[in-house]
């Protein structure tokens, strides 16, 4: 299906991943962009099977937008050629350099990102409420403060 919609777009090269989209490691994708020039068009059938993460396709927006090469996504109607697909990856990239810039920001005045760590205290107690069998889950997690997902997760650590 997917190579079909490629084909009857008139792509002359398809790269085909032989591994799952998991993997880190994409070397169709690595030869493609070795043999990028300015002026070529990548054309993809959707944002998903092309990049392993938002960060990914960012990446790749930035480096397709130095290198001047326009990117289509069929099924997700991005086309980098008009002036709506410059405008969505251009976007993308400002929204990268904001995230960037903010996040180093942060750390420059001392703050670290992520989730707030649980008080080790309140951990003990919700996992020794648990253990008494005499609180539901709700009453423990309003006991303690400590999230439903968070509880879950300390219980097999």
């Amino acid at each position: 299906m997917q190579v079909d919609a490629l084909a009857q777009f008139g792509v002359e090269k398809i790269y085909k991943e032989k591994l799952t989209g998991t993997r880190k490691d994409s070397p169709q994708l690595e030869e493609l962009l070795k043999v990028l020039r300015s002026g070529d068009k990548i054309v993809v059938y959707k944002l998903d099977r092309f990049s392993r993460s938002t960060k990914h396709l960012i990446e790749l927006s930035e480096l397709f937008i130095d290198l001047e090469v326009d990117f289509v996504s069929i099924t997700d109607s991005i086309d980098t050629s008009t002036a709506m697909g410059k405008f969505f990856f251009r976007t993308m990239a400002s929204i990268s350099e904001r995230t960037k810039s903010g996040l180093q920001a942060a750390r420059s005045r001392g703050r670290k990102g992520g989730r707030p760590t649980k008080k080790k205290d309140k951990v003990e107690m919700a996992i020794k409420m648990y253990k008494s069998k005499d609180y539901t889950i709700n009453q423990i997690t309003e006991a303690t403060g400590i999230a439903r997902t968070c509880f879950n997760s300390c219980l097999w650590k």
